[in-house]
């Protein structure tokens, strides 16, 4: 079994438009929620979301190329566009012939199956854009990476709701590990802010009417927000040969399924999942340092979550510093675990926790060190990368911060 660099990261979101952005702004705890500008907020009960600001299309693609590419699956490219570039890596032939694309998204191109409804029902015209299937399939992500660089190696998505990108990542991380791809794009993207999705989650009364406020006891509910994240991955000795620079390792994945209630999460599910990472990774429990929680500020998630990690950890949980980065760049459904993989990285690689904003009260039912309000300086060697989703589908990432010999 082969150890698995992460050699490149890529990231846009509420929080910036590239990686350096996003760990500037989870560093100094910075919200992306703001008022919604991308659609109507007056037909809506809740205000805010977490979009990625003032972004154009024009300023990535070519307007043709815009014109085939839903929001969703253009944040897939603009964000593995600057992980490859951030390897550093060369793509031979070699390379092209093998490399696997796994990505994650929860809802695909939701604005362009909207405005096809617009199209039929609203304005009663006849038909659609034919390009409205291309557009709106999940995995356009995946595709137009492919076509992006020209790898023709394994490419597929994986559309396990708020989970999906942690089991395109951890899917990803087992191919590396086993030989089964010697390279490897991995992560997830998710563009929501359309008014067919965002009724559907004002009806489900789980959307915050202010902000997010995980693991706090005055926590409203989650808010929304879009983005992508993408990491490149590949054999340790390979990125070592190469003189790669090595942001982490990723060291084990686990997921389980709750069998138990379509949209209530378990606490026995989430434990699965982390020990099933943990054992993956050949790691104890008291050897995390942090958790990226998957910490949505609803009132069973926070409760349930905080129940799954003492489960787990036992004592070792009152020694743990665990954080909820959608406070800052919101829930982004498919693409949320790959935001959060990516914080996790850059916690390990520089030695800051990104804190849980907007915590305002202790819940006696969420006892845990949520690093409120501030990032925290502090040296962990091994983390853990929660993903939990409607459906019972839960999906936890086990990274180890790189250190030579």
């Amino acid at each position: 079994m082969r150890r698995v660099a992460v050699t490149g990261i890529g990231a846009i979101s509420a929080l910036g438009k590239n990686a350096a952005e996003f760990r500037s702004s989870l560093e100094q705890g910075c919200s992306g929620i703001r008022p919604l500008e991308t659609v109507d907020r007056g037909k809506l009960r809740f205000q805010n979301g977490a979009e990625v600001q003032r972004y154009k299309s024009e300023d990535y693609f070519e307007e043709k190329q815009a014109d085939y590419i839903d929001r969703f699956a253009q944040f897939a490219v603009i964000a593995a566009r600057e992980a490859v570039g951030d390897s550093g890596i060369e793509l031979d032939r070699e390379d092209l012939e093998s490399a696997a694309i796994v990505t994650g998204s929860c809802v695909g191109g939701q604005s362009s199956e909207d405005a096809g409804f617009v199209e039929l029902y609203r304005l009663g015209r006849p038909r659609v854009s034919p390009l409205t299937i291309a557009k709106t399939m999940a995995n356009a992500g995946a595709s137009h990476i492919s076509m992006e660089f020209g790898i023709t190696g394994p490419a597929y998505t994986i559309s396990t709701a708020c989970s999906s990108s942690n089991h395109a990542i951890g899917q990803a991380f087992w191919m590396v590990r086993s030989g089964g791809a010697d390279l490897a794009i991995t992560g997830g993207s998710e563009a929501v802010f359309s008014m067919g999705i965002l009724k559907a989650w004002e009806a489900m009364r789980v959307v915050s009417p202010d902000t997010c406020r995980p693991f706090s006891k005055d926590r409203s509910g989650m808010i929304l927000g879009e983005g992508g994240a993408m990491l490149v991955l590949e054999p340790l000795e390979r990125a070592l040969a190469r003189g790669a620079r090595i942001h982490a390792e990723i060291v084990g994945f686990g997921m389980s399924a709750d069998a138990a209630h379509i949209t209530q999460p378990s606490s026995a599910g989430a434990a699965r999942a982390m020990r099933s990472a943990l054992r993956d990774a050949h790691i104890a429990p008291e050897q995390v340092g942090y958790i990226n929680a998957h910490g949505t500020a609803t009132q069973s998630n926070d409760v349930t979550e905080t129940a799954a990690i003492r489960a787990v950890f036992g004592a070792h949980a009152d020694r743990l510093a665990v954080s909820s980065t959608k406070s800052m760049h919101g829930h982004a459904l498919g693409a949320a675990g790959a935001l959060e993989a990516v914080a996790t990285i850059l916690a390990l690689r520089n030695g800051v926790l990104p804190p849980t904003i907007g915590y305002r009260q202790a819940d006696p039912d969420c006892d845990l060190d949520v690093i409120p309000n501030h990032a925290r300086q502090t040296e962990v060697e091994f983390a853990i990368s929660n993903s939990f989703a409607f459906g019972g589908l839960n999906a936890v990432l086990a990274f180890r911060k790189f250190r030579l010999g």
